[in-house]
């Protein structure tokens, strides 16, 4: 049998969060509500855009209904594409390791609180689409991380046993998520200290000089 890699997206493959911050601060200055770096990384990381406007929203007292969510959630998917087409960073060594993991047989999947085209636009810019069995993006469950929902559905949809995957994952809700859908969980530093993420089963800084044979697969 074989097994997967279910990959987080922003921080893992694209690194990007900086990009989604700014893009987040600008959209809401439109609405009248300063959002400062350090709040984004200290309450937002992790939160998909529609949970990103409905919790700031509740603060601000301003109604979160559906269409204004949608409304926001559109300005916000436009400043981040002009974006990332200007300047798009992918994590050090993430486009050899899927390459390579792909070439052994493993099979990958994303799951993201990220909007679908988002998620396509990196991949397709990347060229690294192709090796992707499955994505899980925010379209496709009713709660962002840490609710598990979008990692059991990867996992259901690749027909895998927990014990044949892993997440690989770079937020503390992700952790959370994985280990809420019985997964193990490799973090990368790229969001938060080292130290911050000691809870997971291994913690790498970039995926340079690694491969996937060393993530914390358990023993069956």
């Amino acid at each position: 049998m074989s097994s997967g890699i279910l990959f987080d997206f922003n921080g893992v493959i694209v690194d990007d969060e900086s990009q989604h911050c700014d893009s987040l601060i600008a959209t809401l200055s439109g609405y009248g509500y300063t959002l400062d770096r350090d709040t984004y990384y200290r309450e937002y990381l992790g939160f998909d855009d529609r949970e990103c406007f409905r919790f700031t929203f509740e603060r601000m007292g301003r109604p979160a209904d559906e269409a204004t969510l949608q409304e926001a959630v559109a300005r916000k998917h436009a400043e981040y594409d002009r974006s990332i087409r200007a300047d798009m960073r992918l994590v050090p060594g993430v486009a050899d390791f899927i390459e390579n993991a792909a070439l052994e047989g493993f099979q990958l999947a994303i799951v993201s609180g990220a909007l679908r085209s988002e998620i396509d636009l990196v991949l397709k810019l990347a060229g690294l689409r192709p090796h992707f069995a499955e994505i899980i993006a925010a379209e496709d469950v009713a709660a962002c991380k840490p609710d598990p929902q979008g990692y059991v559905r990867a996992r259901e949809r690749l027909e895998l046993p927990s014990k044949r995957c892993v997440v690989i994952e770079d937020s503390i809700p992700g952790l959370n998520a994985a280990r809420a859908a019985g997964l193990r969980c490799a973090m990368l530093s790229t969001s938060y200290s080292g130290d911050a993420v000691r809870d997971a089963d291994l913690v790498w800084q970039d995926f340079l000089g690694h491969e996937a044979a060393e993530l914390p697969w358990a023993h069956v």
